[in-house]
């Protein structure tokens, strides 16, 4: 009897190609908009959504589905930039290697492995159903035990589930050599003598907290695009109750630091998003299509495509669908991300990301010379009067409108301003802000050597040198700056770059790095503006 079965199965498939190859109608890509009611979806023009569909004769239209004595199995597809392995289960997506990145910052160290830890009972791009029975534990037949993408074509892996109640699903993956991204088509066809109305779902779990501990999580969440804007969600946003976004959906996905996985829509395939806390405790992001009619004999295609990979802004940006809003730098993305790029400008021509945020950091050392210029030159002006202002202070101890109209005059005549020490440097703010996000999020950073014993410009320095030569600068710094402050404000000033050696004892090596060299700079820009001014 299960050998009847078996062969039963393996003639259906058979016939199904067959009939696929040589009579499958040229199926259109679902253009879906807002979800439909089933009478009014069913009321639609098949010539737009749908195509003439030849009947899968040996596939039975009521009974079992036929894949009853099939077992799990694993697919291995095999590329330039990784090894992904899929599982028949759901017409999943099981792990993903990547090639060029690796756990820790030494050759013999694992290569980094995506969506290996979420929910074992349910895998990444798991597909199921509402309007009609798929669950996402569905055991998929696919066409191939392995594929290996050569540098010169694209390939395809494909999985099919005849069902028992008169629908077939077919899920496609498309590879390509040099990309990350993965093209992926459900189609499904209608063999029954009735309409088939519903909603295709790819579903991704996440781990509540990452098993081991690493900096690369302390962003890790949920993120979507949704109606122009970046969302994003820890496990503990929806422990108590689940999310859903519905407004012009371009992606959704779970990345962390320096990786993502996401899943993209096409021409507006993506209708909502389900956040959640699952039953096993993990992160669940359910993402729906737009609902579909297929009438009898009809077929209909959901396109969308998967990226899972690194947060490089230029591989994110060939996504297109806004996917490099992943790579979130704050307030300040307009500025971050220029420079992001300069850096990755520069390093094409040095070949070294430390020697690249020199040159960075002394550019915009020139570039707010003026400014800095004349901060300095009104803080040295404002302590050449400091003694006056004493005396007045003395003066008019008790009347402060008197004193106050006396300091006004005492500006006048000198032309100094008290607020142009503190203009200058409120501007340029934003600017180091952007650039200390720029470096912090960086994966080009991630397991770059500058030199000698700093060999990950993303990690902090093994021995503390950079930061401690760099509390020693800001002290130097701070003892060369022109100041009005009383006494012990002084003296509490100069406990600043004790506090920020401490701090910055356990930053990443190319932020200390930035700091250092505009710690430097900033000392030669005192002595020549201290030159001038006593010239």
């Amino acid at each position: 009897m299960e050998k009847r079965a078996f062969i039963a199965v393996g003639l259906s498939i058979a016939v199904f190609y067959l009939f696929s190859m040589l009579f499958g109608p040229d199926k259109e890509k679902i253009e879906p908009s807002a979800p439909q009611s089933a009478s009014s979806a069913a009321n639609n023009s098949t010539a737009k959504n749908q195509q003439p569909l030849v009947p899968l004769n040996s596939a039975p239209v009521t009974g079992q589905p036929l894949q009853t004595n099939a077992t799990q199995k694993d697919i291995s597809v095999e590329t330039d930039l990784y090894t992904a392995v899929f599982s028949s289960r759901g017409a999943s997506l099981r792990s993903l290697t990547l090639k060029n990145y690796r756990e820790e910052n030494t050759p013999s160290a694992q290569k980094v492995t995506l969506l290996n830890d979420s929910d074992p009972n349910l895998y990444s791009f798991s597909t199921r159903a509402t309007g009609f029975n798929l669950p996402d534990s569905t055991l998929f037949t696919a066409d191939a035990d392995s594929l290996t993408i050569d540098k010169n074509s694209s390939r395809q892996l494909t999985f099919n589930y005849i069902s028992g109640q008169g629908y077939t699903i077919r899920k496609v993956y498309t590879f390509s050599p040099g990309v990350y991204g993965i093209k992926l088509e459900t189609q499904i066809f209608n063999n029954s003598a009735a309409p088939l109305v519903g909603t295709i779902q790819q579903v991704m779990t996440y781990p509540a907290e990452p098993k081991v501990k690493n900096n690369r999580y302390d962003t890790a969440g949920a993120y979507l695009f949704s109606d122009n804007s970046l969302q994003s969600n820890k496990i503990k946003d929806v422990s108590s109750a689940s999310k859903r976004y519905d407004k012009l959906i371009l992606w959704s996905g779970f990345a962390d630091k320096y990786f993502l996985s996401a899943i993209l829509a096409e021409k507006n395939s993506i209708a909502s998003v389900e956040l959640k806390k699952n039953s096993a405790g993990f992160f669940e992001s359910v993402v729906s299509s737009p609902q579909f009619t297929v009438n009898p004999g009809q077929s209909t295609i959901v396109a969308h495509r998967l990226f899972v990979g690194p947060k490089d802004i230029d591989i994110l940006k060939a996504q297109g669908n806004s996917l490099v809003q992943s790579l979130d730098l704050g307030w300040f993305t307009v500025i971050a991300k220029p420079l992001l790029y300069s850096l990755k400008f520069f390093y094409k021509y040095v070949g070294n990301y430390g020697v690249a945020i020199i040159i960075i950091t002394i550019i915009l050392k020139a570039f707010f010379f003026p400014l800095t210029h004349k901060s300095f030159k009104s803080m040295k002006g404002m302590q050449k009067i400091q003694p006056e202002m004493t005396k007045l202070r003395e003066k008019f101890k008790d009347d402060k409108d008197s004193m106050n109209k006396a300091v006004m005059e005492l500006y006048r005549e000198h032309k100094v301003n008290p607020m142009g020490g503190c203009l200058p440097m409120v501007v340029q703010i934003p600017v180091f802000f952007a650039l200390y996000k720029s470096l912090m999020f960086s994966i080009e950073l991630r397991h770059a050597p500058f030199f000698l014993w700093v060999t990950d410009l993303s990690d902090k320095d093994p021995y503390y040198v950079t930061p401690v030569i760099m509390g020693i600068t800001m002290f130097f710094q701070q003892k060369m700056t022109p100041s009005n402050m009383e006494p012990l404000q002084q003296k509490m000033m100069l406990a600043l770059p004790v506090v920020f050696t401490f701090m910055f004892l356990s930053f990443p090596s190319g932020l200390v790095l930035y700091w250092l060299v505009n710690n430097i700079l900033t000392i030669g820009q005192q002595m020549y503006i201290n030159k001038l001014v006593k010239d």
